[in-house]
């Protein structure tokens, strides 16, 4: 943090620093440089790096630019070489009229660090306009008794050049009456006089035309001419007087058209027409004459258009009183025009650096500058921004502004600003001017993907298709452009024996996720991994979720017959005694389903029957018991054919096949089915039966002692097995419950069935008999957790 501190210390006294340089420089004497008009565009003029010390590639570096307050493009600096070139051809007169010197000052402006040098180019006048009389014909009466040596004013002629290419003398044709004496106004314009050599004579020569030629001192001069006409009248001894020599008045520059600016009067001691005056403009400029108009009768001054104090702020006019007789008189009206709040403000944007990049420390937005064409109080202007917006305005030199950001900004909460820069000045009234500016901010890569879930739970069904789509992952980022392109992947499983890569795969554009191959419930019931979403920015920023994929259990296994058993060698034959009583057990089917759920509810009934009616199977357990008391007229042998079907959907089935054998009591010789043993069924030595029954004890005693040894070895190898076995969801329905027992096995069993997960044919590899007890009414659900599968069979 103190690390921080100190940066932004330095970077402030950086700026002060500019500042301060770009003030002192500011206040320095300006460049100048000079050009004479109508050169030629594209000439040079000077090369600034050198004027400025700079080598040649600081000027690109330092985003250098030229400004002006006429918004005139009259230069262009090549930022490569640093010369300054003329970008149009200038004409003098246009650009400053009769001023002298004609200057245009300019600014050079460095944004890196912001820095600005004053200039000015001077623009010397070349003899490009010829004096022009705005009479072509000027007519002037002499009394004959006019004595030698009398002047008489004549028109001026106008030069719109300047110096010495301007008005610099008058000469006259050749004649003996009159010579021409050039007189200096005192304002800085010559005027010429027609001075009487010798007296006139009006019997004589009635009237004179001579040719006035006015000159300039340019080199070649140029020259203008007029036709004076002089008409030699009678004596009139008096001229008009003025009462005023000198008229000074005000106007208001928002004078309205037509308004009355001031009255001048003369007057004449002559009678008659020697008497009579008429006033008129004395040496008036073509923009006098468009701004004014004098009544030559009243002597009244009427403004004809509109005062404008920027342009000019004062007028002289000259105003002249002739008599009939010829004689005049001449005054002078000075009119000040005083200046009014008329001209709103004005802002010029030099620079705008936009868009700004997201999480910048402070950044020059803008730079710009504020100019008022009024004066005093008018002409003084206030900045402002709105106070909502996390930008500052500071004041530069010479009227300039930056528009600076007052904190890093954030493109996730505001995408752009507009900002109104508001200038007003302090007239009366006041005027102001609103200057919008748009911002845009950029992004960049400071937002993760954020997934829409935490973690994400999908359904599949076993025995799905390959490349089946189970479900999507979505995530968001906040930012734009590539940096939001998300990409997703599978990130390496936790579990190392999980072979991810072959039962996933995800869509990397879109987070749609797929199963590979077919999924096998008994193998695997569910699994889970994770996924990242990894964005485009640089550099890239990610972010993970869990995805949980539960395996849906189909019907896809048949039950499975325990006993009796169904693989082909010798049947067992189940005694049952003539003397039994309806009801009596005679043996109890008992299977097994490899699925789980409703899949693995088991059902059985009697699809076949040597004799219909003699026995009947329990729906719910299997136990096959006599429905009725037997008698003498029932055949000994039956073959009864069991069906055991599941809930599933669809259902599958499976068959049992049970021998019955009917005897008068167990001491009865054992009578084998002749399809088993044809040799022994004429054997009826009670010595056969106690073999038998020895067999049949000790067949039983090594399938309980295998039966223990097979419980061991799978206890010790469950946690390693890939397929687990689970029991089955929700309480088995009651006609699937058997409690009893009753019948050939004695107790009731349960049995661990355990699948094996590798072979894929569901082949059951031991059976456990558990310590027989009795189940009220369970829910099915204790020990689920501990016991990968377990089904109860009628028991």
């Amino acid at each position: 943090m103190e690390a921080g501190v100190k940066r932004a210390v330095q970077k402030r006294q950086v700026l002060f620093l500019c500042v301060f340089l770009g003030m002192s420089l500011a206040g320095a004497e300006p460049l100048r440089y000079f050009v004479a008009e109508e050169t030629e565009r594209g000439a040079f003029l000077t090369n600034l790096a050198k004027d400025l010390g700079l080598g040649v590639g600081e000027l690109t570096a330092r985003g250098t630019r030229i400004i002006s307050d006429q918004n005139m493009q009259f230069l262009l600096l090549n930022s490569l070489t640093g010369d300054l070139l003329l970008n149009e051809k200038l004409d003098r007169e246009e650009l400053c009229g009769p001023r002298e010197p004609c200057v245009l000052p300019f600014q050079l402006l460095l944004e890196k660090p912001f820095q600005i040098f004053l200039a000015e180019l001077w623009v010397r006048d070349i003899n490009d306009h010829s004096p022009v009389f705005l009479d072509r014909e000027i007519s002037l009466k002499i009394l004959e008794s006019a004595t030698p040596g009398a002047a008489f004013l004549l028109e001026s002629a106008q030069d719109s050049d300047v110096g010495t290419n301007s008005l610099s003398n008058y000469t006259i044709s050749p004649n003996a009456y009159f010579h021409i004496k050039v007189r200096d106004s005192g304002e800085g314009n010559i005027y010429p006089e027609l001075v009487l050599n010798q007296a006139l004579d009006r019997e004589d020569i009635p009237e004179l035309s001579l040719v006035l030629m006015a000159l300039d001192g340019g080199s070649p001069p140029r020259s203008g001419t007029a036709l004076v006409h002089i008409m030699v009248v009678d004596i009139n001894d008096n001229a008009p007087e003025f009462v005023q020599s000198l008229y000074e008045v005000q106007a208001p520059e928002n004078s309205p058209v037509g308004s009355m600016v001031v009255s001048v009067s003369a007057r004449d001691l002559d009678t008659g027409s020697n008497g009579e005056i008429a006033y008129a403009f004395f040496y008036a400029t073509e923009r006098i004459l468009k701004t004014f108009q004098l009544n030559s009768t009243s002597g009244n001054l009427y403004l004809k258009s509109e005062l404008d104090y920027e342009a000019i702020q004062t007028y002289t006019l000259t105003i002249q009183a002739k008599d009939g007789g010829g004689l005049s008189g001449k005054c002078t009206v000075v009119v000040e025009v005083t200046d009014v709040n008329d001209n709103q403000p004005e802002l010029l944007l030099s620079s705008l650096n936009s868009p700004i990049p997201e999480n910048s420390p402070e950044t020059v937005v803008a730079v710009f500058r504020i100019r008022d064409r009024d004066s005093g109080n008018n002409g003084k202007t206030v900045c402002s921004i709105q106070d909502d917006l996390p930008f500052i305005l500071k004041p530069s030199v010479e009227s300039f502004y930056t528009l600076v950001t007052e904190k890093p900004l954030d493109r996730e909460r505001n995408t752009d600003y507009n900002v109104t820069i508001t200038v007003t000045d302090l007239g009366t009234p006041r005027l102001k001017t609103e200057y919008n500016i748009t911002v845009w901010v950029s992004d960049i890569n400071d937002n993760a993907p954020a997934f829409t879930q935490t973690s994400y739970t999908l359904f599949v069904r076993e025995n799905n298709s390959p490349a089946l789509h189970i479900g999507s992952v979505s995530a968001t980022d906040r930012d734009s452009g590539s940096n939001a392109q998300v990409t997703y992947s599978l990130l390496p499983p936790q579990d190392l024996h999980l072979p991810l890569a072959s039962l996933v795969s995800i869509n990397a554009d879109n987070g749609h996720l797929f199963a590979l191959r077919a999924l096998d419930y008994e193998a695997l019931q569910a699994f889970e991994f994770r996924v990242g979403a990894t964005d485009r920015g640089s550099p890239a920023l990610s972010s993970e979720a869990l995805v949980r994929v539960l395996v849906l259990d189909a019907n896809d296994n048949s039950p499975f017959v325990l006993y009796p058993l169904q693989n082909g060698s010798a049947p067992c034959t189940e005694l049952v005694p003539r003397a039994a009583e309806p009801g009596y057990l005679v043996s109890k089917v008992v299977a097994v389903d490899g699925d789980s759920g409703q899949n693995a509810w088991l059902s059985f009934q009697l699809l076949k029957a040597t004799e219909p009616g003699l026995f009947g199977v329990w729906a719910h357990n299997g136990e096959v018991r006599t429905a009725r008391l037997l008698s003498e007229r029932d055949a000994a042998k039956h073959r009864l054919v069991v069906l055991v079907k599941d809930n599933g959907e669809p259902p599958r089935s499976a068959t049992a096949t049970l021998h019955v054998l009917l005897v008068d009591g167990f001491s009865q010789p054992y009578l084998p089915l002749p399809e088993a043993a044809p040799a022994q069924a004429q054997a009826d030595s009670l010595t056969v039966y106690l073999v038998v029954a020895l067999a049949s004890v000790s067949s039983l005693f090594l399938f309980s002692v295998l039966l223990f040894v097979a419980v061991r070895l799978c206890r010790r190898s469950r946690a390693a097995s890939v397929g687990r076995c689970s029991v089955p969801e929700g309480p088995f329905p009651g006609h699937l419950v058997d409690v009893s027992g009753t019948g050939t096995l004695s107790q009731s069993y349960q049995y661990e069935v355990c699948l094996s997960g590798g072979s894929g044919t569901n082949e059951f590899k031991f059976l456990k008999p558990i310590i027989p007890k009795f189940l009220p009414q369970n829910t099915g659900r204790e020990g689920e957790e501990n016991s990968p599968f377990r089904n109860n069979l009628g028991f």
